[in-house]
């Protein structure tokens, strides 16, 4: 008898990944390329060097200098606080708020509703992140650095990946008001097409909560490597 095979379950694919094929601003196919390889496109040889130091070598230990300003915080309190915050600032935005739409600052001065409102909207909420989640990342290699000889070498590993990475990730996040941008567009086209008065902007909520939808997953991504650092300091047992 032959056993019937299950495709291949996409694991790698994020909550943000989801969100955007589900607008259809997006088509990712299915890499052959094995992780290592991709990552190492990434990656300059200065970077190459350092992470082989941390990996094979020790932790430099920097973060540990800086471990005093974190003592007795609360590590898993602080990341729900700052998260919560993030999420509260984007679904209580009034620009982004289905239900505000009929006030929207977004109409041109030929009475056209414009995207630049809500482009300046996201690119304001990625800010907030990446200060947010920068910090947070921070205060958890600066308690990971004082701890055991695992958690320094991660602590180091994440601070190098940090540096090696950043530019290349701010760089693809900050395509994403462009997609946001076309879907807009194909939005107000499928309106006026359908016959819509231009002036009801039936489509605005749904592109809205679109948009909440983005920024949230987004969120959702940025703070991966904040859950892993607060993971790995749980299971080595320290405590919090």
């Amino acid at each position: 008898m032959t056993r019937a095979v299950a495709p291949p379950r996409r694991f790698h694919r994020s909550r943000l990944i989801r969100v955007l094929e589900d607008l259809a601003v997006v088509t990712v196919a299915d890499s052959r390329q094995p992780l290592g390889e991709r990552l190492g496109q990434w990656l300059d040889f200065k970077d190459a060097i350092s992470l082989y130091s941390v990996l094979h070598g020790g932790p430099s230990g920097d973060a540990g200098r800086r471990a005093t300003a974190v003592a007795g915080l609360d590590l898993k309190h602080e990341v729900a606080r700052v998260r919560a915050e993030l999420l509260d600032g984007i679904l209580s935005d009034i620009q982004l708020d289905p239900n505000e739409t009929s006030a929207s600052e977004a109409l041109g001065t030929q009475g056209r509703i414009e995207f630049t409102p809500y482009n300046r909207s996201y690119l304001s909420h990625q800010r907030s992140m990446q200060t947010a989640v920068n910090g947070l990342r921070a205060q958890l290699r600066a308690v990971a650095s004082t701890r055991s000889p695992a958690l320094r070498r991660l602590a180091a590993l994440d601070g190098d990946l940090e540096k090696a990475l950043g530019a290349r990730e701010r760089g693809l996040l900050a395509a994403l008001p462009v997609f946001l941008g076309k879907r807009f567009e194909q939005l107000f086209a499928q309106g006026a097409e359908a016959g819509d008065d231009p002036a009801s902007r039936a489509w605005l909520p749904g592109f809205c909560r679109e948009m909440q939808a983005v920024l949230c997953a987004e969120l959702d991504l940025r703070l991966q490597p904040v859950f892993g650092l607060l993971d790995a300091l749980g299971t080595d047992g320290a405590g919090q």
